[in-house]
């Protein structure tokens, strides 16, 4: 396997970043895990927006996306399949013991790794932990992910493959890679940004094709909803059939199913939608 580091491709065995680095010592990173398909990206450009809004708002120096884009191709080319994860982590670079900054510039790394095609089903589970809508970091995709980490192993203790949280208000937020969906006679809602859930970019698509609101929700309603469906970069659009111990038969229901084959033909129609 190739990868890239600091301006080439380098063997994945022999790659090294330095143990100084900000985004090992303090967490002083952002990423972007983006859906290769047959050494094509899905919605590379918005991942990149996303990529250098997030490096504003951590204070890291701006991305060249230039770079980025040729750091993708070049990683693709390199490492054909059918399907992967390609993953584009961007750190403070190397840095003194602290939280301070070093002057060294920062480090880029993409990679790539094999993927297979989620099932049209999963279960979720919920933790007693919160979302703080109001942090520095609040809407930013940051390698400080050690919150989601122990989430998610909480979500696989239980036979589940994701976790959602709630924020600190109560209202239902999002999981740990993935933003939720309830459908309520018919119609499909998805917490507001100022809820504290990561802009995703499966959710802005899906939002855009499918008409879903934006409505601060109880984190009850996942007791009550009719369907629920996950949206992320390789689920796509996912149905949830069990939450907790509440089961939803028939999943995906048909507002779920129709959202998962409006999502499947316009990702087809277009790759950098």
């Amino acid at each position: 396997m190739k990868l890239w580091l600091d301006g080439g491709l380098q063997d994945a065995a022999s790659a090294r970043v330095s143990v100084f680095d900000h985004g090992l010592t303090v967490g002083d990173g952002i990423f972007e895990t983006v859906k290769a398909v047959d050494g094509g990206t899905f919605a590379l450009t918005r991942h990149l927006d996303r990529l250098a809004r997030s490096a504003r708002g951590l204070g890291l120096p701006e991305p060249d996306l230039d770079e980025v884009r040729r750091a993708c191709a070049a990683v693709l080319a390199a490492n054909p399949m059918p399907l992967g994860r390609l993953r584009i982590t961007y750190t403070g670079g190397h840095g003194p013991l602290g939280s301070d900054r070093g002057d060294r510039g920062p480090t880029l790394v993409v990679a790539l790794g094999e993927s297979t095609r989620r099932p049209d089903s999963t279960a979720v589970v919920t933790v007693p932990w919160t979302r703080n809508e109001r942090g520095a970091l609040t809407g930013l995709k940051t390698t400080s992910y050690a919150e989601n980490v122990v989430a998610l192993a909480r979500a696989h203790e239980h036979g589940a493959t994701e976790a959602l949280f709630p924020n600190t208000a109560g209202l239902l937020c999002e999981g740990t890679g993935s933003n939720v969906f309830v459908v309520l006679d018919g119609e499909i809602h998805t917490p507001p940004l100022a809820s504290g859930c990561l802009a995703g970019i499966t959710r802005e698509l899906t939002v855009e094709w499918t008409g879903a609101k934006e409505t601060d929700l109880p984190l009850d309603v996942l007791e009550r909803a009719d369907e629920i469906f996950l949206t992320s970069t390789l689920r796509d659009v996912q149905a949830v059939h069990r939450v907790d111990t509440r089961e939803l038969p028939g999943a995906p229901g048909p507002v779920t199913a129709k959202a998962m084959r409006v999502f499947q033909e316009r990702a087809g129609d277009d790759l950098d939608p």
